[in-house]
């Protein structure tokens, strides 16, 4: 995985959140998760297809996942359910959108499957992959995961 498959995601990701929620993300520190991957409560899987194959995994505790939905909407949740659900799934379809975009000015070209939203706390879950790259993001109102799972399909010229 190169480096500008990272940062498409990462700085997507900082830009969307700025834009949609008012709210800065500072990475911490990456690392490479080998086979399952741990969940949170709140988990949205974004697919990627074409020059890159694989997939990112958003997981979002439960508190950060209604606080989130509480900036958009001005509305207070007390739990998780389809309209939380279909929030976060359009955060992190911007994100990916975003991302792609930025994958054209390196010459890859991708699409995104649309958004799985995976609620409820499991131990872990596998990715039909060996590695990952974990990038734990931080902001104000919490801290969140991101996984990328990405392969590169195109040949080399």
């Amino acid at each position: 995985m190169k480096v500008e498959h990272v940062n498409a995601f990462y700085v997507a990701t900082q830009e969307v959140f700025k834009t949609m929620l008012d709210l800065g993300v500072e990475k911490g520190e990456l690392r490479i998760v080998e086979d399952m991957v741990s969940s949170k409560d709140a988990n949205v899987l974004l697919g990627i297809t074409g020059d890159l194959k694989g997939s990112i995994l958003f997981g979002f505790p439960n508190d950060m996942a209604l606080k989130m939905v509480n900036i958009m909407s001005g509305v207070d949740m007390d739990k998780i359910d389809t309209f939380v659900s279909s929030a976060l799934g359009e955060i992190v379809n911007i994100i990916g959108g975003n991302a792609v975009t930025s994958l054209s000015n390196y010459n890859y070209m991708c699409n995104i499957a649309p958004p799985q939203i995976i609620v409820g706390k499991y131990k872990s879950i596998s990715m039909a992959s060996e590695r990952s790259l974990l990038i734990p993001l931080n902001t104000e109102i919490g801290k969140f995961d991101v996984n990328i799972f990405l392969a590169e399909t195109k040949n080399e010229d």
